[in-house]
């Protein structure tokens, strides 16, 4: 899967010479929280509501309503905007979007191509890219157990599912707070077999299974 595939393909945008009052409006109208700034069809800068936010109370115990409104109207988006921008290609894998955000700390992504911004990638779609690839929506048995990180260990393991008439639907893998030489697995199952003489041959397997029932 790639950012293409879950970015959001129409965006709000505000220029730098626009009004912080636009860029306010248009985060309250629009219910968004990251507004990329662009000039023509290049970004320019990000704004985000936090932004926004941060800037009002900052100058609110000097100045009176009137002073502030007026404030607003002549702040420019490019006063306050974040200019170093850290942007995706649509065909960036979406993991690796998801680390991006993660390790900067950012709560989205400019998706640009050929200089010109496609669409935004934010932690809300980071979000349904889990839900997704998990299948927690369509429900079924949750398997999580600790596996040695060797050859043919998840086909022992997917062979004792298929024999008591399940098959899988999603896998997932870490390794993180894990000893050398293992990884940590949750499987998601379908259909209907045997799941009291599954789960018990899979505790007997390895210690530390957690199997729930769905």
């Amino acid at each position: 899967m790639f950012v293409s595939d879950w970015m959001t393909g129409k965006v709000f945008s505000v220029s730098p010479d626009d009004r912080i009052s636009v860029a306010a409006h248009l985060s309250k109208e629009k219910k968004i929280k990251h507004i990329p700034v662009v000039k023509g069809e290049k970004i320019k800068g990000i704004l985000s509501d936090k932004d926004i936010v941060e800037f009002v109370p900052s100058r609110a115990k000097t100045l009176n309503v009137c002073e502030l409104d007026d404030l607003l109207e002549k702040t420019k988006v490019k006063d306050i905007m974040k200019k170093d921008v850290i942007v995706s290609g649509p065909d960036t894998p979406v993991e690796e979007a998801a680390m991006i955000m993660h390790d900067k700390r950012i709560g989205c992504l400019p998706v640009v191509e050929r200089s010109k911004l496609v669409g935004i990638i934010s932690d809300r779609d980071i979000f349904r890219v889990l839900v997704d690839i998990t299948g927690v929506r369509h429900r079924g048995h949750r398997i999580y157990l600790p596996l040695k990180d060797s050859p043919g260990s998840l086909q022992e393991v997917s062979a004792i599912i298929r024999k008591h008439g399940f098959r899988l639907q999603s896998i997932l893998t870490s390794y993180g707070e894990v000893k050398k030489g293992y990884r940590k697995l949750v499987i998601r199952l379908k259909g209907s077999g045997n799941f009291t003489a599954m789960k018990s041959e899979l505790e007997g397997t390895s210690l530390g299974v957690k199997i729930k029932k769905g």
